[in-house]
């Protein structure tokens, strides 16, 4: 393990459980993962087919798909907040392996995840063929490569979606932003979509420290009906003060996504749509190994 890579504090024990909570059905949790896995293997199958779309095609299907898994299992979604026109560099804080699919619903674009993932039998390439964006979070010298791929998406129209965070929380706070996705925004010229996530109950998304992958997807079967809730932020756009470096800009975000923080940090652009559904809470600190080894979590490890 390098010691630059980020960690966080939490552990499964602490904070995945839910204390005083009433056991969901044995039949339901099997019905609801049961369903929520053949979803997900419905949109591997199918994510072959995803080069051969054009982009407004494949953002309408990787919605409804998106969607799809997060209703097979249970997860209610409610998003707060207006979708912006144009490629944007989203930056969320991470604290599932949900936080994927619950993005993918709102706003598809080219994740940025571990390479590790691409080495995965069968779900490496399926991934890839998607447009994943890889970052080697153990090799300093391949992230200027990294940043000038994401730099390229973003300004050939693709949206970009991160989180800088580099490992999952539980939900209950949040990690510092790592800034070198950030430059790659400054060198597009594009404009940050800060994203805020949150869970209802908080314990059982999260997937933290050691936690397997297995205990994860049973954990959330057996909530017995989460809620997801996503906010978008105000966009910060290009010629904002705080895009002044990466780092200004990485805290710029970070700060945006402050529970407390309600004043937008500058005007939004006019919206394509309205999503309307609830608002999210904020959350506490919990730990997603700090070598990013647990499940399928993008990297933001990137400093």
């Amino acid at each position: 393990m390098n010691t630059w890579l980020p960690t966080a504090p939490c552990t499964p024990e602490e904070c995945a459980s839910r204390p005083g909570a009433r056991p969901a059905s044995l039949a339901g949790t099997l019905a609801r993962l049961t369903a929520g896995l053949l979803a997900v293997l419905t949109g591997l199958l199918l994510a072959p087919l995803a080069p051969l779309t054009g982009r407004t095609a494949r953002a309408r299907l990787t919605r409804l798909w998106c969607r799809a898994v997060l209703a097979a299992f249970g997860v209610r979604i409610r998003v707060h907040g207006t979708v912006p026109p144009g490629p944007h560099l989203v930056a969320a804080n991470h604290i599932s392996w949900l936080d994927i699919p619950l993005i993918g619903a709102v706003l598809p674009g080219r994740m940025l995840a571990k390479s590790d993932l691409r080495r995965w039998p069968v779900l490496g390439p399926l991934i890839a063929l998607a447009g994943t964006l890889f970052v080697e979070r153990d090799r300093l010298r391949a992230l200027p490569g990294t940043v000038r791929a994401m730099a390229a998406a973003l300004t050939a129209g693709s949206r970009v979606v991160v989180f800088p965070e580099g490992s999952t929380w539980c939900g209950r706070a949040q990690g510092r932003f790592r800034p070198a996705a950030f430059q790659a925004a400054l060198d597009a010229g594009a404009a940050i979509q800060p994203v805020r996530l949150g869970y209802r109950p908080t314990g059982p998304a999260a997937f933290v420290g050691e936690d397997t992958l297995a205990a994860s997807l049973w954990r959330v079967a057996a909530a017995g009906g989460l809620t997801a809730e996503l906010t978008l932020l105000p966009v910060i756009p290009f010629h904002h003060p705080a895009a002044a470096d990466r780092r200004s800009l990485a805290r710029a975000a970070q700060d945006a996504l402050r529970p407390d923080r309600e004043s937008p940090p500058a005007p939004r652009p006019p919206a394509e749509g309205h999503c309307q559904w609830g608002v999210p809470e904020s959350g506490h600190a919990r730990h997603h190994g700090a070598d990013g080894e647990r499940g399928a979590v993008p990297a933001g490890a990137l400093r």
